[in-house]
């Protein structure tokens, strides 16, 4: 019988836009708040990166309740984007983060563009490792369109930030998009360095006692494994069409839907949902896929990434 003592484990870090990860396991912005709770189910030095809330220049409420419902293989929400703003961020969540070794990643939303550019510019001079621009926000001045469903608005955002912060710029996608791949070419043109994908696709539910939508919002974001199939879908699609670095995200719940994502040509991905009914996943795919990477005598679990053969 072989024996596997002296066998070393496969390298699981990674080198995404110039940072460098343990692992390629993030926690997804809105899902890990800022990772205290988490903290009472396993070390936040275990992952890769934390991607924190959403986070704008003033603070904000969010959204009215209900803004949560549960759907089949997901769910609905429309928090919208509540956060303690940028300065509360600065002041009281960022030392507490970079105490835990962790990369993080700080996602920034805005209704303007000037907005956007002042978030980044205050993020700057921080120790933040990355800046993840969140474009499915609507465009107050452009009627309420979000910036990232057209290539205009997309690049247009994307140059406004890249020119405001030298930090290492990741834009998030919509898949609320006719074609997802033109919108990735357009950030990479105007200076993404990465890009993560995907960002909620929009849902309803309503409520038939009362023939109203359960979400006081009227519809939201829906995520969980439902999404799957289409972000990996996505995935593969913007991996085979821009040359800067892929994340992906989107409905994963185990080891095995991170190879898979990965095999589509991400190098990290963003675990969310899943958090929700099992805090403790991180943990259990980082484990599944170091088991994943020497069952199949890997050296390097960056070996399968983009290694999907298409028939």
């Amino acid at each position: 019988m072989s024996s596997s003592i002296n066998t070393p484990k496969a390298q699981l870090s990674v080198e995404f836009a110039g940072v460098k990860f343990k692992n390629p396991i993030v926690a997804a912005s809105g899902a890990f708040g800022y990772g205290r709770e988490y903290e009472e189910f396993f070390p936040l030095s275990i992952l890769g990166g934390i991607a924190v809330k959403g986070t704008s220049i003033e603070s904000r409420d969010g959204n009215k309740p209900p803004r949560i419902a549960e759907t089949a293989s997901g769910m609905l929400n429309s928090v919208g984007l509540q956060n303690p703003g940028i300065n509360s961020f600065i002041e009281n969540e960022l030392p507490f983060l970079k105490q835990k070794n962790t990369v993080v990643i700080a996602n920034i939303a805005g209704k303007t563009a000037e907005e956007y550019r002042e978030v980044a510019q205050r993020l700057d001079a921080t120790s933040v490792d990355m800046v993840e621009l969140n474009i499915s926000c609507p465009n107050v001045k452009a009627g309420g369109i979000a910036f990232g469903v057209t290539c205009e608005g997309a690049a247009e955002i994307t140059k406004i930030v890249r020119s405001s912060s030298k930090k290492p710029l990741m834009v998030k996608l919509s898949p609320n998009v006719t074609n997802i791949a033109d919108i990735a070419k357009a950030v990479e043109s105007e200076g993404a360095d990465a890009v993560s994908l995907i960002n909620t696709l929009l849902g309803m539910r309503i409520d038939i006692k009362t023939a109203r939508p359960i979400l006081k919002n009227n519809v939201g974001g829906l995520s969980g494994p439902a999404v799957f199939p289409v972000a990996l879908r996505m995935v593969w699609q913007v991996a085979g069409a821009v040359k800067i670095p892929v994340c992906g995200i989107g409905g994963i719940s185990s080891w095995e839907d991170t190879v898979e994502m990965m095999m589509a040509g991400a190098k990290i991905v963003q675990i969310g949902t899943a958090l929700f009914s099992n805090p403790n996943i991180p943990a259990e795919i980082i484990e599944g896929l170091e088991k994943y990477a020497h069952d199949n005598g890997l050296g390097h679990l960056q070996d399968i990434a983009g290694a999907v053969k298409p028939w």
